[in-house]
Parts: structure tokens; sequence; C-alpha cells
């Protein structure tokens, strides 16, 4: 049997399978005691495995094989779920999607998932990391400068590490005594030492650094690929660490530090049976998505057989493509027949335009994709973010059925997670800050999808601080953006929307999570190259509201046409305001800017015909200039044009690989008389 013909289809249904995992473990995490759920985890990961092991993909089939063993006992009442549980599954969940993604590419599937393994495994043998490990650990007499203990489950996943071929450092910091942050300090070390490898235990507890309980060092076991002195390098590298030593262990060093290990336990208590978090795990409550009535999300269980089929995406392209061209050649007939004036071919090409219309119509809609497809990695992210942050968050998800054209789908899904992050980061304040400003200890972020006019507007909106006008002014000044002058006539309005300044932040400290403006820049301008914009609206001690308005496709859309000299060009009607007509009397010269007056304020205007250097035609040498108003968030400009042809539909085609980017020009389009018109951005003109 020929497997490669299988591979885009076990590809498909594995991310589904992934997905709905993550789903459901969020939704068992917000209920563990709700056993339904965990049936429902089983059987997707039963059924994952099976198509692993049919399609030959051994590690991913082995590692889902570990999982169910231990949803198996959860499912039977042997074991109850907690939270080292659920950060092992989350993690082997991780690993499946590495997996698959290396299949995607191209890839056997193949991972070093030793240490997810024997965790599962662990678990399986009621091995599970406690509070008594910990209590151990202190009676037994381990300080900063002493070795730190280990319990026999952290042992055996370091010693098989060390068979596998990775190294196992024994890793102390100190940090320097006049640090003002100690526990931001060694948060930074803890950060960067996961990007290379996995801190498998520290001394003090992670959450004793976290509340900076710790006397300026802490000792942790480090497994990697890196030598030992490329880590010494790279946590000495960090500011205000004053020493680091970090020292390659070998099996036998390592059974050293176990036996010490087993003899400090043997003297411990008992450990109980309700196992609490281990010790290397953030101490943060985990977020959970809601529906709007805010209650868990639902859990999908199966239902009515489905009667949809997959289609590849090149060839939903390859019909809009072939589309595109009917419709260009529907409004070159409906040109013909007027000018023709027969009543057989009016009444065809007529017929011709409603069928080819309704046909627009499904073609469109085959395109359309819920942002659903977007929004259902968030919850996940969200609590992972929670958890690292020791916040307390819920995720409120509406219109996550609301639709969007899938190449604006493909596009959005960076800048929702920047500012997502930045919500939990910086929006939502700690725990002790929430309940010191007399708000509940848990955060609330809102994403809310929702259609409005021929666009989609998505919002991320969070209860937490809000933001500071006059520090984002200050910080403005401090970095040369504003002067003083300029900022003393700034808005509170104003100064929030300097958030999108190119480089502009306010964080006191930048966090790898995300710093309040940091790439705020880089989200607006993905956005704009969109077609869409973003706002920013906030409330001192309320909180945050980041809008986001999209066009609902960029394949076709409604333009206006307009006419400069034997020029033709396309302006997007969602884009634009109104139309009308000034007299050049009315024109103003500002500060040498071209103005004129519309609904009692002066808006720039903009010559079309000089930008774009059209040789037959003038507008300083008329009367009278007909204008087109346009819109960018709550910025007009007026651009002058010579007459309007009409509204029409047309099709957008991009310029090619051989052509340089051309200012104020997002495409080009085919007219009904063949005649190419260039489609105007109008958010170039607009600064």
């Amino acid at each position: 049997m020929d497997m490669n013909q299988y591979l885009s289809m076990f590809i498909d249904e594995s991310n589904d399978h992934l997905q709905s995992l993550n789903e459901s473990m969020m939704g068992l995490e917000a209920n563990p005691e709700d056993l339904s759920i965990v049936q429902v985890i089983f059987r997707s990961a039963h059924t994952l495995k099976g198509m692993a092991a049919t399609m030959g993909f051994e590690d991913l089939a082995s590692l889902t094989h570990q999982m169910e063993n231990v949803l198996d006992l959860v499912r039977n009442n042997k074991l109850r779920m907690q939270d080292f549980i659920f950060d092992t599954l989350f993690k082997s969940l991780d690993a499946l999607e590495s997996m698959v993604e290396d299949i995607t590419g191209g890839g056997e599937g193949k991972a070093d998932v030793s240490a997810i393994v024997a965790s599962l495994q662990a678990i399986v043998r009621g091995e599970i990391p406690s509070a008594a490990g910990a209590a151990a650990e202190v009676a037994a007499g381990a300080a900063a400068e002493a070795p730190v203990f280990l319990d026999e489950f952290q042992y055996s996943v370091l010693e098989q590490s060390l068979q596998e071929g990775h190294k196992v450092l024994y890793v102390d910091v100190a940090i320097r005594k006049d640090c003002q942050l100690k526990a931001v300090r060694a948060y930074m070390v803890f950060d960067l030492l996961e990007r290379s490898g996995e801190v498998v235990k520290s001394f003090p507890s992670v959450q004793d650094i976290e509340q900076e309980k710790f006397d300026y060092s802490f000792s942790l076991y480090y497994i990697t690929q890196k030598e030992a002195s490329e880590i010494q390098a790279m946590i000495l590298n960090l500011s205000e660490i004053d020493k680091v030593t970090a020292v390659a262990l070998d099996q036998e060093s390592l059974r050293q530090m176990g036996q010490e290990a087993v003899a400090a336990t043997a003297e411990a208590p008992a450990p109980v049976k309700e196992a609490a978090p281990a010790s290397n795990a953030s101490p943060a409550s985990a977020a959970h998505a809601k529906e709007e009535t805010g209650k868990p999300a639902p859990v999908r269980t199966g239902g009515a057989p489905s009667r949809t089929i997959r289609v590849d995406i090149e060839r939903l392209d390859v019909l809009m493509n072939l589309f595109s061209e009917l419709l260009i050649d529907r409004v070159r007939l409906e040109q013909l027949a007027s000018e023709v004036q027969n009543t057989d071919l009016t009444e065809t090409v007529e017929h011709m335009g409603r069928v080819s219309g309704d046909l627009q119509n499904i073609v469109m809609k085959l395109r359309m994709v819920p942002v659903d497809t977007v929004f259902n990695r968030f919850p996940r992210m969200v609590r992972d973010l929670a958890k690292s942050l020791d916040k307390k968050i819920d995720l409120v998800v509406t219109g996550a059925e609301t639709e969007l054209d899938r190449t604006v789908i493909d596009e959005i899904g960076d800048p929702l997670v920047h500012l997502l992050r930045n919500a939990v980061d910086h929006g939502v304040e700690g725990i002790q800050d929430r309940l010191a400003a007399g708000k509940s200890d848990t955060g609330t972020v809102n994403l809310r999808a929702f259609h409005s006019g021929n666009h989609v507007f998505i919002e991320i909106e969070d209860d937490g601080a809000g933001i500071n006008p006059q520090k984002i002014l200050q910080s403005a000044i401090k970095k040369g953006i504003l002067s003083q002058e300029q900022a003393a006539n700034y808005s509170d309005d104003e100064a929030i929307q300097l958030l999108f300044a190119p480089g502009f932040s306010t964080a006191e400290v930048i966090s790898d999570v995300s710093g309040r403006g940091v790439g705020l820049d880089v989200v607006k301008s993905k956005i704009t190259s969109l077609g869409g914009n973003v706002v920013v609206y906030s409330t001192q001690g309320k909180g945050t509201n980041f809008s986001v308005q999209l066009p609902l496709t960029l394949s076709i859309i409604a333009a206006m046409l307009v006419r400069l000299g034997s020029e033709k060009y396309a302006i997007p009607l969602s884009s634009i305001v109104e139309t009308g007509i000034v007299k050049h009397t009315q024109i103003r010269s500002i500060h040498g800017n071209k103005m004129v007056e519309f609904r009692n304020s002066h808006i720039p205007l903009v010559s079309l015909s000089k930008i774009f250097s059209v040789p037959d035609y003038d507008e300083s040498t008329e009367e009278e200039t007909e204008i087109v108003v346009v819109r960018k968030g709550e910025r007009l400009v007026a651009l002058a044009v010579q007459d309007f042809i009409g509204q029409n539909e047309i099709v957008i085609k991009n310029l090619g690989k051989y052509l340089p980017e051309v200012q104020g020009i997002s495409g080009a389009t085919i007219l009904g008389d063949g005649q190419v018109a260039l489609i105007i951005d109008p958010n170039a003109f607009i600064k």
C-alpha cells in the first residue's frame, strides 16, 4: 500500500485530534472530576495512536500510548487529576504537535521525548512529586551552597537523560547583593536556560524564588545538549549576575547524589495521597476558556456525522483565479451589450450576470473560514502564560463562528497572539495588585469577533489597570518622539495611540512574554497591509481594548473607478467617506500644505496626478476639482481626481515579483474594456 497518498489526510486529521485534545484538556482542567471529558480525551488519543502506528510513525504512537496508560487510570478512578499530571499531559501534547509539524515538513516525526515518557511512567507507578518531597529536602538541611537533593522520580529522569546522550549539569547561580529585583533576575536565568534545555529541580523552589524567598543564590539540576562552559557564559552575560558555577555530572556522581536523596527522603513523612504540584512548576492558576455565559467551554463529544469534505487550498485558489477571469469577461460583455443594443444579447448577458453573481457568492463562501481556526489555539496559550506569570485569568471567547477570507485568516494569527500576550502580561494585574484595587483575584480577557458592514472586528479587552496617558507622553518625550510643546497639546486618546509608534515602549522591565508597546508598530503594519486598522481604547483602573478592523476579503472588492487624464484608478469603497467638488477658491495653504474644508474642519488635499506623474491632467488648471474623501481610523484625506466613472466590483491582482513596491498602489485590476487600472491604497496617503 502506498502510504504517501494518505499522508496529507493523516496530517489534517492529526491536527484536528491534537486541537480537540487541547480543548478537552482545558475543559478537564476546569472540571477535574468530570470523567466524561476523560473518556473523550482517551478516545481521541487512542485514535491518534492507531493512525500513527498505521503510518509507521512509531515515536508518535509510543508517546500517545504512554498518555493512554495515564488516562486509563484516571477514567477508571484509579488516579486523580492534579497539577503535575496536567502539566505532563500538556507537555506531551506539545511534543506530539512538534512531531506532526516535523512530518508536515517531510520528516519522520522523531523527537527525544525520554524526559516526558519518564514522567508519564512515573505517574503510572504512583511516583508523583509531592509537597512531602520538598519538606524532606529542608529537613535534610539543604542550603543554597549545598547540593540540591533529588527524589527518586527526579533522579530517574536525570539518569535516563544521561543514557540518552544528553548532558546533565549542576548549576549554582549567585546574584549581586545590590540587585533591586532579584526575583526578576532569577526569572531571566530560568527563562534563558529553558530555551536550551529543561530545569528538573531547583533549590529554593521556583515558587519561593518568584516570591523572593531566597538569599541571592540558587542551585538547580539541568538537562541540555550544551557544554557546561557554554551555559556558564550564557548566564554570566546577564546583568547583575555575580557568579556562576556549572558542573557536568556523570553516572557515578549522579548516583551518589541519588543515594543521598534516598537517605534524606527515608526520614521524611510518607507521601500524602493527594499530591501537590511539582516544585519546579509555577504556582499560578490556569487560565480557563469560557463562553459568553462564563461557563467552561463545552467539550466536543461528537454528534451527527459530518457532511463536509476536505479540499486542498491550492484548488480553491485555482477556482478563485478562474472565477476572476470570468468576472472580467462578464464586465466586458456587459459593456459590449450596452454598445450593440441587441435585445437578445442584452437579456443573455443579464442572465449570465445573475448566474455569475450567485456563483461569486458561492466561491466567496468557499474561501470564508471561521476565525475559530485562529482562536482555538489561544485558550491553551493564555493558560500557559497565566501559570508562568502566577496570575488567574479567564479567557472569554465570543463570535468564534464569524467568518473571514482565508487569506486574511492566514495573516492575522501573529498580530492577535501579540495583542493577547500583552493583555495577559501587562494588561491584567497580578493577584495581589487586583485585590488591593478591590477587584477579584481572577482577571478577564475578552476575545470577541463580529461583523459590521463589509468588515470584521476583532477585539481584545482586559479588565486590568489600563494605560496611563501621561506615562506614555513622558516616555515619548524621553525618546525624542515628541517635544514638550507637542506633548502639551496631546489629548489622552492621542497619547494612547502613540503606543503604535515604531520602537515605542513604556515597559520598565521588558519581559520575554511581551512589553506593552514593544512590537505594536509591527502589529499595526501587518493589519494595515491587510487593508485593516487597529485602535486602542483604555480607561485607567478599568482596562484596555484593542479593536482590530479587517476587510471580509482581499480577492474581490467593491471600488469606485476614477479617471485622471487617460489613466483609470480604483479606490476601495470601504475606505471612502464621501465624494464632492471643491472650487479652487476653497483650497487653503497651511504651512505649505494644501487643505480643504470638510465638515467644519480642514483636511489635507492630495494631488494624485502629481504623485503618479499623470502626463495629461493637472487639476491646478481647472476652476474646480472633484475629490474623494478617504478615511484611515479617525484621520481623513481628500484625493483630487478628474472625474468619476462609477462603482464596480473588481478583482485584485498583485503586481508580481518583478515590479518594485509602488508607493500608494496595492494592486491592479483588469476592466471591462481590457484596460488595466491601478488600485489605490488610501492608507499610504494618511500619516
